[in-house]
């Protein structure tokens, strides 16, 4: 009989870029007894967590929980608004705005698509130039993702939303934030976003499972009149219900009570802090990693993000593995490279429930495996993220 391998001691490290770690408040409030889904008790849960939302995604409109990953809430988006045969503008700025486009097309939908070499976010001077190109306006919509979760290249957009004002395009915006959500600044009322997608597993440190769509009065406008197929995505179905609490089919029970928990550790430390928190110890990651000479996927800083760092590897070095080394020496699972970028980079995760110590041991742990998989680097990387953090401590103080 085959031995099983030795327990380890410790606990695991997560640090890919979500699912991310649950604290233990969203575990303990997921571990209840599941209760009635019509009953008065769910109303009340229904409606704290639907107005929570609200304040995350910072709209006064309408928002939608739906039992699904994050797929769900982009085929949501699409489904709600579009037309067989329509338009849209999409921006290759990775693995999954290329997925978000492949969607689009199964759904029989246009896709004009601006490429990028997936080194910075997207373009919105390009995004102008095409909507302007764009006289008849055919483009219904043009669809970002925030923050590109296979590069770590987050898009401005607030740039975009002017860009497409500049052009006086009447397309819908549309935007994935499934992994900044919780973690980056995003404004969906003041941007002008008429759909924002988000997912449960990354910035609202829940495990995957629920999925999001906030919907402006011009998307449920636009609905109305969109004739794609639509049946579990169904917005009205799913606004009408939510005015009292309740949803129109069977919801996650009890990923909502841990979404419930998760809503008030983001308020309790208030969503600026979280957001500089998340900036300062993506600032430090950065840090380690030019000292270790090796570079960063995302070749110009204003698209740096703050949710995970790609790191890329000397030529001629596979990166899942030295990924497969640094789990075996250090039980840490770090982020593979996807599609175009595959076995040339790994993805170090900085996001939700993490402070400094947190930081410093997820990359001591990088700079030894790098160090036992043999890849040309230069020590000092832990020294000078600490540095870092030690500064800006005390500037905190």
């Amino acid at each position: 009989m085959a031995q099983n391998a030795p327990r380890k001691a410790g606990r695991h490290f997560l640090q890919i870029p979500g699912p991310s770690p649950v604290p233990e408040r969203v575990l303990t409030a997921i571990a209840r007894q599941t209760i009635d889904h019509r009953g008065p008790d769910f109303g009340k849960l229904g409606l704290s967590v639907l107005d929570g939302m609200r304040s995350i995604f910072k709209t006064k409109g309408a928002v939608v929980i739906y039992p699904a990953s994050g797929t769900g809430a982009w085929e949501a988006a699409l489904a709600n608004t579009l037309s067989p045969g329509d338009k849209v503008l999409m921006v290759e700025t990775g693995h999954f705005a290329t997925l978000w486009k492949t969607m689009a097309g199964k759904l029989g939908i246009e896709t004009t698509f601006i490429g990028s070499d997936w080194r910075t976010g997207a373009d919105a001077g390009q995004i102008e130039q095409a909507l302007r190109a764009d006289s008849g306006h055919t483009f219904k919509a043009v669809c970002v993702v925030h923050n590109e979760t296979s590069t770590g290249c987050t898009s401005r957009i607030d740039e975009v939303r002017k860009a497409i004002d500049a052009a006086k395009h009447p397309a819908l915006l549309m935007v994935d934030t499934i992994s900044s959500l919780a973690s980056i600044d995003y404004r969906h009322d003041e941007w002008g976003v008429d759909v924002t997608v988000a997912g449960s597993q990354k910035g609202l440190m829940l495990p995957p499972g629920l999925s999001f769509n906030a919907i402006s009065e011009k998307a449920l406008a636009a609905a109305k009149a969109a004739k794609l197929p639509r049946s579990f995505w169904v917005w009205d179905e799913m606004i009408a219900a939510g005015k009292s609490g309740y949803f129109p089919y069977t919801p996650a029970t009890n990923l909502l009570y841990g979404l419930d928990e998760a809503i008030k550790m983001l308020h309790e430390e208030g969503l600026d802090n979280v957001f500089a928190r998340h900036d300062r110890l993506a600032e430090a990651t950065r840090r380690a990693v030019t000292a270790w000479g090796l570079d960063i996927l995302c070749k110009d800083p204003k698209y740096y993000s703050s949710v995970l760092t790609g790191v890329v590897m000397p030529d001629g070095v596979d990166a899942d593995a030295v990924r497969a080394t640094i789990l075996d020496a250090f039980d840490m699972s770090l982020g593979t490279g996807l599609s175009k970028v595959s076995k040339k980079i790994f993805r170090i995760g900085h996001l939700g429930d993490i402070n400094d110590l947190t930081l410093v041991g997820a990359l001591a742990g990088v700079e030894m495996g790098l160090g036992l998989a043999n890849v040309p680097h230069s020590k000092g990387g832990v020294q000078a993220a600490m540095d870092y953090l030690a500064a800006s401590a005390k500037k905190a103080a």
